[in-house]
């Protein structure tokens, strides 16, 4: 435990680089998930280890290893962290615990009011027009999802538009992108430092859209301008009061209409449709399960490390 208990704590401080590399350099399908999936361990793991850390400072309070039958004077013997430590470990630990457990209750409720109002639009084949001038489209997830449609977008595009812009919206409802946003979040939410994952995974589902619109149409050409044609519409018209916030939309991420916070990756979508398709990069598969391996490799060695402690300090 004297290393591999902080390891997981150290790779989280690579999150940044994940974030910045993996979207530019890989296929978005298989972005999203690397993403998805290293925010998950990398939080679980850190976790983990804030909890192993804490363990060892329950061992030196008398009344709890009294009822564990331990030694306080031999847990402070073999115990190779600080008590210091164990207590902000723990301060941290019930942070992220306390975090994370709203995160996915807030998460919950908006999916199961998103899924609610989804139900409650009258729709034969998905699509929902909404009489409003500001333009607006969006997937609401649900049983079936609902592909929301204001019409000042759809005056605001062209026949061939339309149809890259419906294809865009399906493509989130059937993959399942708002879950991938929910757990990236859920992850950033129990270890902070895993954020700039959890933020790259609500641009790599959009990444994920516009490539199946461009596989769909044949057109990249095309779907990078319906693409800027809708952000610009977006820019010079008012705010919508109030947008689902499990929404996913063409013109962002839980319907957010900032332009300002839009700026950067419209431009670089718009950029990446223009030139040719990403592949799969086996180098940054491999980096990134190394990582992860060694994440879940380190925790498990210090779970291991805590048991010989408790057997070295049982009365």
């Amino acid at each position: 435990m004297h290393i591999a208990v902080y390891l997981p704590l150290l790779l989280s401080v690579l999150a940044p680089i994940g974030a910045r590399v993996l979207p530019e350099r890989c296929e978005p399908r298989l972005a999203t998930w690397l993403l998805t999936v290293s925010a998950l361990v990398l939080a679980a793991t850190s976790t983990l280890s804030l909890g192993l850390l804490a363990a060892t400072g329950l061992l030196r309070i008398p009344l709890l290893a009294g009822l564990g039958h331990w030694s306080t004077l031999a847990a402070q013997q073999n115990d190779p962290a600080e008590l210091s430590i164990a207590l902000i470990a723990g301060l941290l630990l019930g942070g992220s615990v306390i975090t994370a457990a709203r995160m996915l209750w807030q998460r919950a409720r908006s999916l199961a009011a998103a899924a609610l109002e989804a139900a409650c639009m009258p729709t034969t084949d998905g699509l929902v027009v909404v009489d409003d001038a500001v333009p607006e489209a969006f997937a609401l997830p649900g049983l079936p999802g609902r592909v929301v449609v204001s019409t000042g977008m759809l005056h605001t595009l062209e026949e061939k538009e339309r149809d890259i812009l419906l294809a865009h919206e399906r493509a989130h409802l059937a993959a399942h992108h708002y879950l991938f946003v929910a757990l990236a979040q859920l992850g950033a939410a129990a270890n902070p430092l895993v954020r700039p994952l959890a933020n790259a995974v609500t641009y790599t589902i959009e990444r994920w859209a516009d490539e199946h619109a461009a596989t769909a149409t044949g057109d990249r050409t095309r779907v990078a301008r319906t693409v800027g044609k809708a952000a610009l519409a977006a820019h010079h018209s008012p705010a919508r009061a109030r947008i689902p916030r499990a929404a996913l939309g063409i013109l962002g991420v839980l319907g957010r209409r900032n332009p300002l916070s839009g700026a950067g990756p419209v431009p670089r979508r718009v950029a990446a449709l223009l030139a040719p398709p990403l592949r799969r990069h086996p180098a940054l598969m491999a980096a990134t399960a190394a990582v992860l391996t060694a994440a879940a490799w380190s925790v498990a060695d210090a779970a291991f490390d805590l048991h010989l402690l408790l057997e070295a300090v049982g009365i």
